[in-house]
C-alpha cells in the first residue's frame, strides 16, 4: 500500500512541476507579470 501512495505523490509533485514549469516559459516569451497573476487567479489557484 505504501508504494501504491508513494508513487501517486510522484505524479503528482510531477504535474505540479510541470505547471510551473508552464508559467516561467509564459513569463518568458514576454507575458508580463500582472496578467500572468490574474490569469493564475482565474484559474482557481491550483
Amino acid at each position: 500500500m505504501r508504494t501504491v501512495m508513494e508513487t501517486y505523490r510522484r505524479q503528482l509533485d510531477r504535474q505540479r512541476q510541470n505547471g510551473g514549469i508552464g508559467w516561467v516559459l509564459l513569463w518568458l516569451l514576454g507575458i508580463p507579470i500582472p496578467v500572468l497573476i490574474l490569469l493564475f487567479l482565474l484559474r482557481g489557484c491550483t
